[in-house]
């Protein structure tokens, strides 16, 4: 039976054994029977025992001996010893067995009612030991389960946040996300002096292409550009989003009037090297993008929507001016240093 207690009794003589065995012989008991105590030893390695029933007087190793070499070994030394020895055996002997390890004493000749109480006391021990493991290992299995589904959760609302921070057809960040990184950015920016720039940027006729090619034509066009874009950042703390439609922006920190138009620039030639053709782009044949930048250090006289106005004002005047360029935008604040303008960078690059 998977549930049977286990018991040890040990006597040198087979007669005893038989008389203990049919005293305690249960369903829910498995007998176990050793004549020495070399062998009880050797049983002990074998099964893990609720109780041990112990003869004192036997020859090569006695009882009080087997006790002590089992209460030296960490796999035994819990285990209840109950000592059988004759009723005249003197008190001497008693407080011995009690020192080797005994839990109790039997006295011969045994009576059954006093053995089986004797015996039942320690089983029930035993069953109660069973049942607070039994209910340990299912509360560590509960705790565990628990923890595995804690991390599940961190990682599907990682997961989550990852996925609602992205654009679902070009996998860059998306709107939202360019929305909060603004305002982060434009805080630090303000408490630490530093410049904040941003770069906004629309595909050239892009409705045209779309009426032309097909709308999933336009789709892997955008694709493509968000690609090419994110490429250009090294940096970890730049970052590029699709604003919405065929319309993109980066957020450049610590990166003045002069550093946001080279990038621009980069992410001008970027696309226009991509060589994807546009037959109704009627000045290039090929797709174009126009970009507005603007730099500031933010201050108490300034929002992060002026900073997105003049950006965005600058990339119209760039496509007013012809597009495939890059136009830089100033925040119209007083507050606001004079820069100078940057230099030439290019063919693509007016101001």
């Amino acid at each position: 039976m998977p549930d049977q207690l286990n018991i040890l009794i040990v006597d040198d003589r087979p007669e005893n054994l038989l008389t203990l065995e049919l005293l305690l012989e249960k369903p829910e008991l498995n007998i176990v029977k050793a004549e020495s105590g070399n062998q009880a030893l050797g049983m002990l390695l074998q099964y893990d025992f609720a109780l041990v029933l112990l003869d004192v007087q036997m020859p090569e190793m006695d009882g009080f001996e087997t006790a002590e070499l089992m209460r030296s070994s960490r796999k035994t030394k819990h285990i209840p010893i109950i000592f059988v020895t004759a009723s005249h055996t003197e008190k001497h002997n008693i407080f011995k067995g009690y020192d080797s390890g005994a839990v109790d004493y039997l006295f011969k000749p045994l009576e059954a009612a006093v053995l089986k109480s004797k015996v039942e006391v320690f089983l029930e021990l035993q069953r109660q030991r069973n049942q607070l493991q039994a209910k340990t290992r299912e509360l560590d299995a509960k705790i565990l389960e628990l923890k595995e589904a804690q991390i599940q959760l961190k990682e599907r609302n990682e997961q989550l946040k990852l996925l609602s921070s992205l654009d679902g057809l070009t996998h860059i960040h998306n709107r939202r996300r360019f929305d909060e990184v603004l305002q982060s950015e434009w805080k630090r920016a303000m408490r630490n002096g530093k410049n904040l720039c941003l770069i906004m940027l629309d595909v050239d006729y892009f409705k045209a292409y779309n009426d032309n090619y097909g709308h999933p034509a336009g789709d892997f066009c955008l694709q493509r550009i968000a690609k090419a874009l994110a490429s250009v950042f090294k940096r970890p703390m730049d970052i590029v989003a699709r604003y919405g439609g065929e319309e993109f922006c980066a957020i450049l920190p610590g990166t003045d009037e002069r550093g946001g138009a080279k990038v621009a620039e980069n992410l001008r030639s970027t696309v226009e090297q991509l060589e994807i053709e546009h037959a109704k782009s009627a000045e290039y044949g090929r797709i174009t993008v126009s970009l507005g930048v603007c730099a500031i250090v933010p201050c108490l006289k300034t929002y992060s929507t002026d900073l997105v106005k003049a950006a965005d004002k600058a990339l119209y005047r760039a496509k007013r001016l012809g597009r495939n360029r890059c136009e830089v935008g100033r925040v119209s604040k007083s507050s606001q240093p004079a820069s100078k303008p940057p230099p030439e960078l290019g063919s693509g690059l007016a101001y």
